[in-house]
Parts: C-alpha cells; structure tokens; sequence
C-alpha cells in the first residue's frame, strides 16, 4: 500500500487515518503536504461535526519516514509544523485515537488534537535529541500548555518512550482503554461531542487556546443563537436539547 491519509465521513464524524504500515504510519514528505488542505476541507464539510486522527492497524504514527526527509532534511520542521498548526486549527473538536507507537511527529500531532484517548500498550515519545534536531518552539510551547515543563523537558532530553498511564498522569492522553475498547469509546465520545452545543464548543476551543480578540464575537453569536434559550427549556423538559447554532451558518 502506498503511504497516504485516507479518509471518510460517516454520521457527522470525519475520521482520517494515518496510512504506511511498512513503517508505523511514519508520516512522508507528501502526507505532511497533504494533511493541511485536506483539514480545511473538512472544517468547511458542514456534515463534520468532530474529526477523528488515527493509524492504520496497531499503530499511530511513528513519527516522519527519515527516507523521504534526506534530500531536504531542513524542510521537515517546516512541513510538521504547518500540519500540526493545521490540526489545532481546526475548529471542531478533534481527538486522537492512540493504538502502539504514537512518536515523534506522531506526538507532535496528537498533541494538536484537542483529546486523546489511548489503548493500553500504547508507547509516547518525542525523539529530536536522538536526530541531534531541534524541536520547533511553536511545538515545545503547545507540549508545555499540555503537560508542563518538567514533563516536557523530561520527553525533549531523554528522547525515551513512556507507556501510557505515564502519558495519563502527565495529562498527554486523557483516557487509556482496555485492549479492544478504544473503538467503542471513539464512538461513545463522539457521540457525546455531537449532542452538546456547537457554539459552546467553538467558543471555548478559541479561549482555550487563548486567543483573546473574541469575546464580543461569542457575546454576540450566544444572543443571537437561541441556543441558551434551547439548552435551558431542555433542561426543564428533561429532554436532549437541539441545538441549532454551527459554524457553517454563524456568518
């Protein structure tokens, strides 16, 4: 099989899986290229609602193909970087699902997404210092908001691989599963993320992500939404509420 992103969208979830078997999905110079304008078409499919990251069988990424980098080993940050920016741009939720390997730039775009969730056996690690590279400063800051300095720089100096409940009480992954169980909660999660209000989601992604030259955007998107109106009436009537507020029609 030839190394590529796949995709697909199925009940308001896309899913893209990372696809080089041969190599522990290791991400090529042209999947790097390809993730950013595949993302943008997503987050402009308003069937999408939550975006699923994930690896071909047992594995999610080991990290870039060291094969395709050696003609221009100086164009592979770049290339990482823009994908990784791509990812935590997305303006839906996203998670990652983690099976195996989940190394080096596949650290890099897990930590992108907004939630991780992991199976048991999977091992984490961020290797530059065995490459004598430096890590992007855009990718060491996001690594430190997610897991705090002295983790950060335990993963940066060692280049050693941590099992995943260290990657839970580190607050890398959010959940582990049972051996098997991963799919079942991906679906139960995404479920979950789909029947809270999009709006609400949006807005505290942006914040979150501290960005602060928006609030008086949400303010005005919340009163004009009807969605608090809509949340609270379902509340009352002990039903699922319908939120209608979405990207696609926030203008």
């Amino acid at each position: 099989m030839e190394p590529q992103l796949s995709h697909q969208v199925a009940d308001s979830v896309a899913t893209v899986v990372i696809r080089h078997p041969a190599k522990r999905n290791a991400m090529t110079t042209a999947m790097w290229r390809a993730l950013p304008p595949l993302l943008d078409a997503l987050a402009r499919d308003p069937r999408v609602r939550v975006l699923v990251l994930t690896g071909e069988g047992d594995t999610f990424c080991a990290g870039a193909d060291i094969a395709t980098l050696q003609g221009a080993p100086e164009e592979a940050p770049a290339l990482a970087v823009a994908a990784e920016e791509a990812l935590a741009a997305f303006p839906k939720p996203t998670v990652a699902a983690v099976r195996g390997h989940c190394v080096g730039g596949g650290a890099q775009l897990a930590a992108a997404c907004d939630l991780r969730l992991a199976e048991e056996g999977a091992l984490f690690g961020v290797t530059p210092a065995k490459l004598g590279v430096v890590y992007p400063a855009s990718s060491t800051r996001r690594l430190v908001s997610l897991i705090g300095p002295a983790a950060t720089k335990y993963l940066l100096f060692t280049a050693e691989l941590i099992d995943a409940d260290r990657a839970l009480n580190a607050g890398l992954v959010d959940e582990v599963l049972p051996a098997g169980e991963l799919d079942k909660r991906v679906a139960e999660l995404t479920r979950i993320l789909m029947s809270r209000s999009q709006l609400t989601q949006a807005a505290a992604k942006e914040f979150a992500d501290g960005r602060t030259d928006r609030d008086a955007y949400w303010t005005a998107q919340a009163r004009g939404s009807g969605d608090v109106a809509e949340g609270v009436a379902a509340f009352l009537e002990r039903r699922q509420p319908r939120f209608t507020w979405s990207l696609s029609t926030s203008g």
